[in-house]
């Protein structure tokens, strides 16, 4: 869902607008993949955006400010969410394929749980719901510790872990996924790394889109990713490479 990962960025800068301490998308989009109370926290601790928090208030964020924030931020996400419910385009196809060789589907969120139940619904509504759906409020923490990749596993009986795929467009999501012992694809143009709308990205000229996309496989890579790929729509055929890798006797 949500094409360049738009819904949690615009809520970010706008809680922190609300505080009177401005951030670009840039920054609200630097943490991505975390829980959102703790992707707050991120924010206030670039540097630039500290700065920008000293020179209003004359000291530090500190908890009580981000518990604030948060309180903010939740109304605000959750009322916005259905705007940002598209499917990126492959979605349903690349789903169609993966449900072709058997596989079953879990997903893992920084939202919190109510939040995933409007995404759920709006999944449903456009064809797609995964069989478990994890949240990091249902673990003890969130990306990029393992625990709601564990947790899929452990719901969805599968395992060994290096059974499992995780396939994911932020850097926490990597991280998340190799810390857990899976395979991990990063999905570098139509999440957060590229940040664009489909409209915008195909707006770019082409040596510019071609730029800005190394950057954000460069970005997914250097975490360790296995392999790094474009869109979802380019994941069925990286896992017949892992199959290969399987059979040869490789492990994530």
């Amino acid at each position: 869902m949500d094409h360049g990962c738009f819904a949690p960025a615009v809520v970010f800068v706008e809680v922190y607008r609300r505080r009177g301490v401005p951030i670009t998308m840039e920054e609200a989009r630097a943490p991505m993949g975390a829980h959102k109370r703790v992707h707050i926290q991120a924010i206030s601790r670039i540097p630039s955006v500290a700065e920008r928090w000293r020179a209003r208030y004359g000291c530090d964020c500190d908890e009580a400010d981000v518990d604030a924030m948060f309180e903010d931020f939740v109304p605000l996400q959750l009322a916005c969410l259905p705007t940002y419910a598209d499917l990126v385009p492959g979605c349903l196809e690349a789903v169609a394929a993966f449900r072709a060789r058997g596989l079953k589907i879990g997903s893992t969120t920084g939202y919190t749980t109510e939040m995933v139940h409007i995404l759920l619904e709006e999944g449903r509504k456009r064809g797609y719901e995964p069989d478990v759906s994890v949240c990091a409020s249902d673990v003890p923490f969130g990306r990029p510790e393992p625990w709601m990749c564990l947790e899929n596993a452990k719901r969805l009986r599968v395992f060994p872990m290096e059974a499992i795929v995780k396939v994911g467009d932020t850097l926490p999501d990597m991280l998340e996924g190799l810390s857990a012992g899976m395979w991990t694809i990063g999905l570098a143009a139509t999440g957060n790394e590229m940040g664009l709308t489909l409209s915008e990205l195909e707006a770019l000229p082409p040596d510019e889109r071609e730029r800005r996309l190394d950057r954000a496989r460069e970005r997914l890579r250097g975490t360790g990713a296995h392999h790094v790929v474009d869109a979802i729509a380019d994941v069925p055929p990286v896992l017949d490479a892992i199959d290969a890798k399987l059979a040869r006797g490789e492990r994530p």
